[in-house]
């Protein structure tokens, strides 16, 4: 059973993937209020990661302005990159999700901090990549498609947005996404 769950989930990613990269010259044109959908991914991990939700802490500025998005596009973003940070940081380990307007305002920062083993600097280029994995005997126990990272990148460039990943061997990993804020 476990088998299936595992390629069936591939093959929501496959789909996922392949409908983003279709869509990759349509910036979305709704304004969409991200905080919102943080706040609700969040939530909804703390109930459903029974062992690591009381380890999600948040932290958002109030009023922030919307993005031009694609809601689904943007929950799957969100939770996909808190997912990881709940997957690969230390048990018991806080991961900090914050949300705040970048310095010149005209952007949202969205980023999730792990405390884990982190990622070896080689491997970071190569993150978003398909299927790439840092440590593939690791990877099938924590479970996952492979195309996470993959998903959010292209998510993200859909969305004239900037992903960056930092990460320090033995400490951990934070995964920042800018988005641009609707024009006012």
């Amino acid at each position: 059973a476990q088998e299936t769950d595992r390629m069936q989930a591939l093959i929501r990613d496959l789909m996922s993937l392949s409908r983003i990269e279709a869509e990759k010259y349509e910036p979305p044109q709704t304004a969409v209020d991200f905080a919102r959908i943080v706040i609700e991914t969040v939530d909804q991990a703390r109930v459903n990661q029974k062992d690591r939700g009381a380890d999600i802490t948040l932290d958002i500025t109030t009023g922030l302005p919307a993005v031009m998005g694609d809601a689904g596009q943007l929950r799957q973003l969100v939770s996909n990159i808190l997912n990881n940070a709940l997957k690969y940081g230390r048990s018991g380990t806080p991961v900090i999700v914050s949300l705040l307007s970048s310095r010149s305002g005209a952007m949202i920062n969205f980023a999730v901090a792990d405390e884990g083993d982190g990622i070896a600097p080689e491997h970071l280029p190569r993150l978003t990549e398909r299927f790439y994995r840092v440590d593939s005997g690791r990877s099938r126990l924590v479970g996952g498609t492979g195309l996470g990272l993959s998903l959010v990148k292209h998510i993200v460039d859909r969305h004239r947005g900037h992903l960056e990943i930092r990460s320090t061997v033995g400490k951990g990993t934070t995964v920042s996404v800018l988005l641009p804020v609707v024009p006012a």
